[in-house]
């Protein structure tokens, strides 16, 4: 009945379809069982890809030749990119999206797939012979068999729902929760630990007064998030912004003693920077007003996600609260928001790679490691499918480091720090931002994808285009001057010093009052050159922007890495002795048992490990 399978993966969700795509697109047969294949790739929560960090992500993911972007492309009905008023580092492109066509062009990418097959039915036990995994047993009493698994289970291990003082078993709303997983890894030896996350409620956009509150529109010449050739919107939905007051307050406040989270009904930690909106008028007591984002779920729905107001109070004091909201006096609810506590493993017990450490071909990827957001999951989904791929064909792994990719960092925390709340990524955990920006996810990582297989030639072509555009852009600046004659009115009407002679392109772009356009604009060789690039002509300018005008910084930064790739390049046997060098502290020699460090680096970021640690580890090694 069932294929010899190489790759089981066990969930559907962003981590689950990310990992299919990859083991399958480099060559494994993969077997996707789900609970419910119309359920594919839902968006649980917010209909909405990227933002702050997890744009730089998504790209990341597309560069990998994953599929994030593209689905997010064929599905957005709003772009916007954050943070244009700061530097280029801080940039993030995010979208709105259409959550059932989201979910549709998924499942269309998976099929297409000959690759990938599927099965519904519940994952409720692994096999295991000799300390490796060879297949799965299912909650229909099916064995099957395969090489690796990869468990991306999301919210569904116990899932708990809680809504005032009610609670059932559910991995979200509507579905059930998955039972026996966790009891068995325990068993042989993991640690588990339960955390929480929770979603607003649902209302119906047609009760709502839009006119009383401030309109979101999209950008004016909307971006995408694909290299590939998807094409950017050119009709976009409005969102609207609307902001709680004191009545609501005090309404929510009248439900806590009802409140599962304040009660003590719910275990689990919280996600620290999505908090409930509770949570957020008891940590913000002194905040009369809250900001609330109302975005539409689709082009052909009514269905509105109410954004900022995620709670898991009694549904009659939601709808109470909500009433007393700017355009809410009439508002039909949906489905009420709720909370959920989950099951999850810590993920210093995972190598690099996602593999567990006490199971080989086992990984895990997405909120089973304590992440919290698409976007994490599916980095994760995407690296556990291709590393499995490659150890199956005793290929060597692949590993992104701290200054190659935010996947990297993420992942790199998350292993060698572990996690006891839900963990979502923002810039300012990258040491090396000014190198992870959104605008270069192609030139960092394209080449790498190539090379495994999952970047076509054609869109590594077009990254070498790109690079080539860009190179060439730069030396034009270095090497052509400008005389005052064409410089002063541009650098007067850009507030800054005139100049008395011949000065090169590349030092009046330096300056912080002048930019690219400006020059541009104003001196017309520039743009004749810039547009002889053709196709790659406007990404190579931005590039060559950003690269010449944060030359300084980036310089710097490279300069850092130089410095740290020392430490990364020393290995660390897995079966190192880290009992026996007293001279570590015995909080040096814990830590270091427990994560099992790959390099020094690594090491060096440990909780815990101090710099007097690392030496002692220098010494020992002869460096």
């Amino acid at each position: 009945m069932f294929d010899n399978y190489d790759i089981i993966v066990v969930g559907g969700g962003h981590a689950g379809c990310e990992a299919a795509a990859s083991a399958a697109n480099m060559g494994s047969k993969v077997l996707m069982v789900t609970m419910d294949l119309a359920r594919i790739a839902q968006m649980s929560c917010n209909p909405a890809m990227g933002g702050v960090a997890k744009g730089q992500i998504v790209r990341e993911i597309d560069a990998m030749g994953g599929y994030s972007g593209i689905v997010s492309d064929r599905s957005m009905i709003q772009f916007r990119m954050l943070n244009l008023s700061k530097g280029p580092a801080m940039w993030s492109p995010r979208s709105q999206n259409d959550r059932m066509a989201f979910a549709a062009e998924w499942r269309s990418v998976l099929e297409k797939n000959r690759l990938v097959d599927f099965w519904q039915d519940t994952v409720v036990g692994l096999n295991i012979e000799k300390g490796r995994v060879v297949g799965v047993k299912t909650g229909m009493g099916t064995e099957i068999a395969a090489k690796a698994v990869i468990l991306t289970n999301g919210t569904f291990l116990n899932g708990l729902i809680h809504i005032g003082e009610k609670n059932f078993g559910g991995g979200r709303s509507g579905e059930k929760s998955s039972t026996g997983i966790t009891e068995q890894l325990v068993e042989l030896g993991f640690k588990s630990g339960r955390m929480k996350t929770g979603t607003p409620p649902r209302v119906d956009g047609r009760s709502l007064d839009y006119s009383v509150m401030e309109e979101q529109k999209g950008d004016i010449n909307p971006q995408k998030f694909s290299y590939s050739n998807t094409k950017p919107l050119n009709v976009q939905r409005s969102c609207h912004i609307t902001y709680t007051n004191e009545q609501t307050h005090d309404i929510l406040r009248s439900g806590f003693d009802r409140s599962p989270m304040f009660m003590g009904r719910i275990e689990g930690k919280g996600p620290r920077y999505c908090p409930s909106i509770e949570d957020k008028i008891e940590r913000f007591a002194d905040k009369k007003r809250h900001q609330l984002f109302v975005e539409p779920e689709g082009w052909n729905t009514v269905e509105t996600y109410i954004n900022g107001f995620s709670t898991s109070l009694p549904e009659e004091v939601q709808y109470e609260a909500l009433c007393t909201i700017p355009g809410f006096k009439n508002v039909r609810i949906f489905r009420p928001g709720y909370a959920i506590e989950y099951d999850y493993f810590p993920p210093d017990q995972l190598s690099l790679t996602l593999e567990t450490k006490s199971v080989e071909n086992l990984y895990f990827a997405g909120q089973i490691n304590g992440t919290t957001g698409y976007e994490e999951a599916a980095c994760q989904g995407l690296m556990a499918g291709l590393n499995a791929h490659l150890k199956l064909n005793e290929r060597e792994a692949l590993v992104l480091g701290r200054a190659e990719a935010y996947i990297g960092v993420l992942i790199d925390d998350l292993v060698t720090k572990g996690t006891d709340e839900p963990y979502r990524m923002f810039t300012s955990r990258a040491e090396y931002r000014i190198l992870l920006r959104q605008d270069n996810a192609d030139l960092r990582l394209t080449p790498k994808s190539h090379e495994l297989g999952l970047a076509s030639d054609e869109r590594m072509k077009r990254v070498g285009d790109k690079l080539k555009a860009t190179e060439a852009i730069i030396d034009y600046f270095r090497e052509t001057s400008i005389s005052p004659e064409e410089a002063n009115p541009i650098l007067h009407d850009s507030g800054t010093a005139p100049i008395n002679q011949k000065v090169k392109l590349f030092n009046i772009l330096t300056r912080p009052q002048v930019s690219f356009e400006t020059l541009r604009t104003g001196i017309p060789g520039i743009n004749s050159f810039v547009d002889a690039f053709g196709k790659v002509a406007e990404e190579g300018a931005e590039q060559a922007a950003i690269q010449m005008k944060y030359s300084g910084y980036i310089d710097k930064e490279h300069e850092m890495v130089q410095k740290m790739s020392r430490l990364e390049n020393i290995k660390l046997h897995s079966d190192f002795d880290y009992g026996r060098l007293t001279s570590l502290s015995l909080e040096a020699r814990e830590k270091l048992e427990l994560v099992k460090p790959e390099t020094i680096g690594q090491a060096s970021r440990i909780s815990g490990v101090s710099p007097s640690d690392i030496s002692v580890l220098m010494i020992y090694l002869g460096r």
